[in-house]
């Protein structure tokens, strides 16, 4: 590599509808970005698939467009996040992906989590893994790609084959086949990974029928996972941190002590609260899953899922072509009857947490003559700020139980969040002030901070606490009456969702 320039290290961020690649300087300040935007693929209802080849062709091209850009400073570390419980499952001897990746968001597993739970096993599985039986985690998904390619689950049990979340793929691209790891926080959401105990779990694996042998190596977020080839990127960067998205967000939004809490609006909305070096069970449905693992050291978080956040936007444009553009959604629903009476439960995929409402589909209800296309879009980012308002419930509530000091405030990135209305409107449903990162991008900063920690570019998480800081602060303005009474509209609303499941 050429010198010259300040050092930089690289996050590649793979994500449900967009790979892209950004370079933060020393002060964690983006210098070069670059993006694709992923096929959706929907082979019928309720199922998800990506193309794994899309996946490696796009992360090779925006990492590539990113070093170029960034040419002559010296790349010292690649950092990888990555959408999580997606598997993909592939040739070990040719790299050739064996079907479509399955995708977090695909319930074709439904029923085998229903045998599972009427099986008297999701006990087990909680008490190893702090998740429940359900489609959203990756252990089914590959099951059932064992089970439907022809030949494969003998070929997987001669160790022909390797399968794995997408972090493990983007790995094994980038090293040339040479490395099969993934990092802890990813095998925490597997259902097969025991997360006290820091391994593969023999009883689950056995439980689920997945071979040990198609697995990879788990290992801590920072460290080395391979250098990759210098014929796909012109150089050999090495890959010294891997954390799933979720984690890599809190760890980039400075949430490093027990009780910091962020919430990410994606694809999907992802509330995450630190609990420091324990691993604590829910009481209200929320899973227990591994944060950070570096320096020989776990600490655990409580969180809780939404499947459909900014995946409702872009169904309001496309689905619906009630938008052009998600920026239009602002000057919308600040323009909507806020007594419309309207709501919209955007469970297109089920309904997450605290609910884990596999069969529950969307639902609109309370429409009259009067609304129109601004009372829609405004009921639906509502939908998303009230979904996050389940979670915040759920959450204060175990927290209180845990002894654990009460939420005052809730931190927020992703595409959502630049949304001054939504905003606003999330800050008065929870009834906390919201906290908007200064930075979009904190899922691939959070990746470039555990490369940087482990290339020495930081020297502790104490140096990345200074960095991390709230560009805006929304306060709630709604009072507690109205707030309340909102609210139960929305549980209503809820209550009918899951009766038309039923």
């Amino acid at each position: 590599m050429s010198g010259g320039g300040e050092p930089v290290v690289v996050a590649l961020d793979q994500g449900t509808t967009s790979t892209r690649a950004i370079a933060f300087d020393a002060s964690g300040r983006p210098v070069a970005q670059a993006s694709r935007p992923l096929e959706q693929i929907y082979p019928q209802a309720g199922w998800v698939e990506h193309d794994p080849r899309q996946i490696a062709d796009h992360s090779l091209a925006v990492l590539g467009e990113v070093l170029a850009a960034c040419a002559p400073a010296p790349a010292v570390a690649l950092g990888i996040t990555n959408q999580r419980e997606t598997v993909v499952l592939w040739e070990r001897g040719s790299g050739r992906p064996l079907h479509n990746a399955i995708v977090w968001q695909d319930r074709r597993t439904s029923p085998a989590c229903e045998a599972i739970r009427a099986g008297g096993h999701e006990a087990l599985i909680t008490a190893r893994t702090g998740l429940l039986a359900d489609p959203y985690f990756s252990a089914t998904k590959i099951a059932w790609l064992l089970d439907h390619i022809p030949g494969a689950r003998k070929r997987a049990e001669a160790g022909e084959l390797a399968a794995g979340t997408v972090d493990s793929w983007l790995i094994w691209t980038l090293t040339g086949g040479r490395v099969h790891a993934c990092d802890e926080t990813n095998a925490s959401r597997t259902l097969l990974f025991d997360i006290g105990a820091g391994r593969w779990d023999e009883e689950l694996l056995a439980l689920f029928d997945v071979p040990a042998a198609i697995l990879p190596q788990v290992r801590p977020c920072r460290g080395s996972f391979g250098r990759c080839e210098a014929g796909l990127l012109g150089q050999e960067l090495e890959i010294l941190g891997v954390a799933g998205d979720q984690q890599a967000a809190a760890f980039g939004q400075g949430c490093f002590g027990a009780g910091a809490t962020k919430a990410t609006f994606g694809t999907g909305c992802f509330v995450l609260a630190n609990c420091g070096a324990a691993q604590i069970a829910s009481a209200n449905r929320l899973l227990t899953t591994i944060a950070d693992a570096g320096e020989g050291k776990r600490q655990y978080a409580l969180e809780g899922s939404i499947f459909m956040a900014g995946a409702v936007v872009q169904w309001l444009r496309d689905s619906l072509g009630l938008i052009g553009s998600a920026v239009e959604t602002e000057a919308l629903a600040a323009a909507a009857d806020p007594a419309s009476g309207v709501f919209l439960v955007p469970a297109f995929q089920g309904l997450g947490a605290p609910w884990w409402d596999a069969d529950a589909r969307g639902l609109i209800c309370g429409l009259s003559r009067a609304a129109g296309k601004a009372e829609i879009v405004r009921a639906a980012l509502e939908g998303v700020a009230f979904q996050t308002r389940d979670l915040i419930d759920a959450l204060g509530a175990d927290m209180v139980r845990l002894g654990l000091d009460p939420l005052t405030s809730l931190r927020v990135d992703g595409g959502m969040a630049a949304n001054d209305w939504f905003a606003q409107c999330l800050a008065d449903t929870v009834g906390l002030p919201v906290e908007r990162a200064a930075l979009a991008e904190t899922t691939a900063l959070g990746a470039a901070y555990h490369a940087g920690l482990a290339a020495g570019v930081w020297d502790s998480k104490e140096d990345l606490a200074q960095m991390a800081r709230a560009a805006t602060t929304f306060e709630p303005r709604m009072g507690a009456d109205e707030r309340g009474q909102r609210y139960g509209g929305w549980r209503r609303a809820v209550e009918r969702t899951r009766e038309r499941a039923g």
